[in-house]
């Protein structure tokens, strides 16, 4: 079965003529999902009975299903059920006016990083479009209610997006189109351990969002115990790439580097990272380890944190430091994870 927000506006003109319908429905389904927040094709008041009966058989929407919501300061997390059983999160980050949302575009992960809950169990499946698109239209369809809208995305949930490469790129251009929720690609990034072919890739697509290299180490072997996924890639072959997408594209690089204690964040690391990147257009995003139930890591003290931000700015590193949000309701960086039915005791359905 199709899936309806896989299609672009092109895409289900076409589907929609190769069906004997008339190429305006298009405009008309758009405006429903996207813009009326229809939660089926019987809601479409304006399509005929037999029209809403067809669409209902072939085509597949809403994917989703809440599955519950749990709240903290400045994020919430959405567990979502997909159509074949499986879950995945994301995670709407407030922020002043800016309402970002961490999307997932993999249910688990490969990379199995030291640090992270969403590859402890590994790779289930990837997401297709139309399941990563919906997150983003199902949050935004809620803050909607609150004279709210979307308007920042990051590919940085569940999954190593350039694994899924072509549903990550039809999202993007969807989610960009002036039909739907018009999200500017200038406010998009997509993060990724560094998938070689991937980034050389998405710099030839004509796009300016914003790429993010998980980095977490200034040396090839530390990052190979850190991040296991990173034995496929040597580190001069990614920054490479890294660099040619800077290039290519006109955007500047972010290296996020997450600090675990007595393992990467001493003064050598700090050196020896600021040597690895010299002379590069780049920043450093720092963010101290966020705790994951059964790892046993630690968090730096943050008189080490704010000695290797110090030894990075003074050898004309730029760094930031990651404020921690949503790590009560394990909703930070690192912290989302494979959920089953078995585990969903801390969640709070909403009625």
């Amino acid at each position: 079965m199709e899936e309806l927000c896989s299609f672009t506006f092109e895409e289900l003109a076409d589907w929609l003529e190769r069906m004997g319908e008339k190429r305006f429905r298009a405009a008309q389904i758009f405006d429903w999902v996207y813009r009326k927040g229809a939660g089926s094709f019987e809601e479409m008041a304006n399509l005929g009975k037999e029209l809403r009966g067809r669409l209902a058989a072939n085509l597949g929407f809403p994917l989703l299903k809440l599955v519950s919501t749990q709240d903290s300061k400045e994020t919430t997390k959405f567990l979502w059920e997909l159509r074949d059983g499986q879950r995945v999160e994301s995670v709407l980050i407030r922020s002043f006016d800016r309402r970002t949302v961490c999307l997932s575009s993999q249910v688990g992960c490969p990379a199995r990083c030291a640090f992270c809950a969403s590859g402890k169990e590994g790779l289930v499946r990837s997401l297709s479009a139309a399941e990563i698109v919906e997150q983003a239209l199902l949050i935004d369809r809620m803050l909607k209610e609150k004279g709210e809208r979307v308007c920042h995305l990051v590919y940085m949930g569940m999954g190593e997006p350039l694994e899924n490469y072509d549903a990550v790129l039809k999202s993007i251009r969807i989610l960009n189109d002036e039909k739907t929720l018009h999200i500017s690609q200038r406010r998009m990034t997509v993060s990724t351990v560094g998938i070689v072919e991937g980034i050389r890739r998405l710099a030839g697509e004509d796009l300016s969002v914003n790429l993010v290299l998980s980095l977490h180490a200034p040396n090839q072997h530390l990052r190979k115990k850190i991040i296991p996924f990173a034995r496929k890639y040597p580190l001069e072959e990614i920054l490479a790439a890294m660099d040619f997408y800077g290039e290519e594209t006109g955007r500047d690089i972010t290296y996020e580097y997450t600090l675990l204690s007595k393992i990467n964040d001493g003064e050598e690391h700090a050196l020896e990272l600021a040597a690895l990147l010299k002379g590069k257009q780049c920043t450093v995003n720092l963010i101290p380890y966020n705790p994951v139930e059964g790892l046993r890591l630690e968090r730096p003290e943050k008189e080490r944190v704010v000695a290797f931000r110090e030894i990075l700015e003074s050898k004309g590193i730029r760094a930031t430091w990651r404020y921690t949000k949503g790590d009560d309701i394990a909703a930070a960086c690192g912290q989302l994870a494979l959920k089953k039915s078995s585990e969903l005791t801390n969640f709070g359905v909403p009625g």
